[in-house]
């Protein structure tokens, strides 16, 4: 009897999970045992910079970071299980939303499609894992796009699944090729390890999800990831393994273990900290001052120092550029370790119920005030820039260029509203008067898009160049901007010329340059 497509597909995927599973056991060794040489060899290196500094010492070590890095990604990549990351509730499509926002500068040239349904539906599992392979999922659509494209992300639920597909128009993938994916170091790309799919793999297959692939050269690839909803494990409270003391405060407690807080936080926002890692002028040490400094201020009521720095940071974060949504997850994760840690306190130490609900009530009051603070001066600092820069645009869209010292050309391209029409009016009037112009020639031919007030607005401003004593000549109007100004009743008075082209009205007024 012949095997069905499900049958068959079943095999390939417990093949699959076999070969990776043996591949990850042989990666894990041998990436141990070189790694530990490799540290030594950086750890040398590092006290002879200082004694005898070198370029090619500076090159050793940076190459040596570079195989170290790809090592532990390896051994991370292998085993996954020693990641002590609890399974929490995760709202994929939540999750997708925040990492889409990573993506921002692509949108000019890969349209992303959403079509989320069953969004309220959570799989429970370590969630910076889950972000993580999705991350290196929708990192492998964009750049399979070269030039423009489309990356699709579905999210539905079936009966007893929730399934998730990336789909993109890229270059695609061999099909002979197919089946290698996961494998560590194998890769598609020119410039790549292959490390990034290993870990969607392992971590996915982690989760007991599945994975299947169709791929066709030049039209693009499609993932599917399929999660059985009976397979999820249910939420535990953290039990961790901190030190403490019978005579211990609350605060003592946390100052304690506070290498154990940092290094479990740094764990659950890594993708925060990587992006925040490329702002220069930003570190990881920066956001964990604020953590610090705030969980401190709960814990002595000692707050008066917080708003400032909450004022401060959240400003300082927009004029970055550091996502809202990744500040947002970084708080969310700040908050649910501090949780955390006060469930491994009370464990073993008699706490009555209302001063349970006064500590929440408290530690969570004094949370939300200190982020609406921070959220508040990060959106206040991120408007003031956008104004700047629309501002600075504005200057730099209205650009009167001289041709002699008494004439000038203003060349108008783009979309043309009503908002930017009255900025050029007030900009070209203020420059007619400064720079004492007699000819001014408008010319509209680089516009793209016109709505019709505008339009009329355009030519109340060449109306209102004459008045200021300054022959107005407009250029460039096109067959859509005539219908416009017909349907409108626009007329033109004697004291603006029309001109089919810049060029004719250059040549009309004898402007063009002459010959040395």
């Amino acid at each position: 009897m012949q095997s069905n497509g499900v049958d068959d597909y079943t095999r390939k995927s417990d093949h699959t999970i076999s070969r990776l599973a043996s591949i990850g056991q042989i990666s894990a060794g041998i990436a141990h045992e070189v790694r530990n040489p490799l540290t030594a060899v950086k750890g040398f290196i590092q006290l002879l910079q200082p004694e005898n500094p070198h370029p090619y010492l500076d090159v050793a070590s940076s190459e040596l970071d570079r195989a170290i890095s790809t090592l532990q990604n390896l051994l991370q990549v292998s085993k996954p299980d020693l990641d002590d990351e609890p399974y929490i509730p995760i709202h994929l499509c939540s999750e997708f939303e925040a990492l889409l926002y990573l993506f921002q500068d692509k949108v000019y040239r890969v349209q992303i499609v959403r079509n989320f349904r069953d969004a309220d539906q959570i799989i429970y599992g370590k969630r910076n894992q889950i972000k993580k392979a999705f991350f290196n999922l929708l990192k492998n659509a964009f750049e399979a796009i070269p030039h423009t494209g489309e990356v699709r992300i579905e999210h539905r639920r079936t009966e007893d699944q929730i399934h998730v597909t990336i789909q993109d128009t890229g270059t695609g993938i061999p099909e002979e090729k197919l089946e290698l994916l996961g494998t560590p170091f194998f890769t598609t790309k020119d410039e790549g390890t292959g490390m990034g799919l290993a870990q969607v793999y392992s971590a996915l297959y982690q989760h007991g999800a599945t994975i299947e692939v169709w791929s066709r050269v030049g039209e693009g690839t499609t993932f599917l990831i399929k999660f059985s909803l009976e397979s999820m494990k249910e939420i535990k409270l953290a039990d961790l393994e901190l030190q403490d003391a019978e005579g211990f405060s609350l605060e003592q407690f946390f100052r304690v273990n506070h290498n154990r807080f940092d290094q479990m936080l740094l764990v659950d926002v890594a993708q925060f900290l990587d992006y925040v890692k490329k702002i220069k002028y930003l570190s990881p040490e920066n956001f964990l001052d604020i953590v610090h400094r705030l969980l401190f201020a709960t814990l002595t009521q000692q707050r008066e120092d917080a708003w400032s720095l909450a004022a401060e940071r959240g400003a300082n974060a927009a004029k970055h550029g550091v996502p809202l949504a990744l500040v947002i997850d970084f708080f969310l994760a700040y908050r649910k370790l501090v949780w955390d840690f006060l469930y491994t306190y009370f464990r073993h130490r008699r706490l009555g119920k209302e001063e349970f609900f006064r500590l929440e009530k408290e530690i969570n009051h004094f949370t939300d005030l200190f982020i609406q603070q921070y959220l508040v001066q990060y959106v206040d600092a991120q408007n003031k820039l956008m104004r700047e820069q629309r501002e600075m645009l504005e200057e730099l869209a209205v650009t009167l260029i001289p041709l002699t010292s008494s004439v000038a050309v203003l060349p108008l391209a783009g979309t043309v509203d009503t908002y930017r029409a009255k900025k050029i009016q007030e900009r070209v009037f203020k420059k007619i008067k400064d720079f004492n112009l007699k000819i001014v020639v408008v010319d509209v031919s680089g516009v793209a898009y016109i709505d019709k007030a505008a339009v009329g607005h355009v030519f109340r401003i060449a109306e209102g160049i004459a008045i200021l004593g300054c022959k107005a000549i407009v250029t460039g109007i096109r067959p859509e901007i005539a219908n416009i100004m017909v349907d409108m009743g626009i007329s033109i008075s004697g004291q603006v010329e029309i001109q089919s082209t810049l060029q004719k009205a250059i040549e009309e007024y004898g402007l063009h340059k002459t010959k040395a």
